[in-house]
């Protein structure tokens, strides 16, 4: 029976991932994009590993666009980070540092890498920081849209 290998960057201990905030402005206020994970089915924000070569924002877009076909302004400074236990195999998880940059929707692709895996929702900031299971997460989420609601011209 062979070994399992994992990637360079976990073996030494970076665990640090790139996600996005999906945003749009609408009448209605402040509205979230969550996709659903292709592993457990959790509602989570897009996001991924490092790759060489990719700033973090770059690497974020990619990881937005791939997972629920969004096109947008990225943010130049994360709105904060989270952890969460990302499972690799049956045996082995590790915690994972994510930052998150927002990221104002322009565009929604009409087909995807990702859309036969994933579920795509769009919802109240309150409803986003409630499904989602990691407390710090939440807490972004909550706090983007405070920022958002105090800027004139906001409803």
């Amino acid at each position: 029976m062979g070994m399992i290998r994992f990637p360079s960057f976990l073996a030494a201990g970076r665990h640090t991932q790139y996600a996005v905030l999906p945003y749009v402005l609408s009448d209605d206020g402040v509205r979230i994009c969550l996709v659903s994970s292709r592993e457990s089915g959790r509602w989570v924000i897009p996001k991924g590993w490092p790759k060489a070569g990719r700033t973090a924002q770059v690497q974020a877009q990619k990881e937005a666009l791939e997972e629920a076909g969004l096109r947008g302004e990225i943010g130049a400074k994360p709105l904060g980070r989270y952890h969460y236990r990302k499972r690799l195999h049956y045996f082995f998880s590790v915690i994972c540092r994510v930052k998150v940059y927002p990221l104002r929707v322009e565009t929604q692709m009409l087909s995807w890498e990702e859309q036969d895996w994933r579920e795509l929702k769009w919802l109240p900031p309150s409803e986003a920081a409630a499904l989602v299971e990691e407390p710090e997460l939440a807490a972004i989420i909550s706090s983007f849209a405070e920022k958002q609601a105090n800027k004139p011209g906001i409803k």
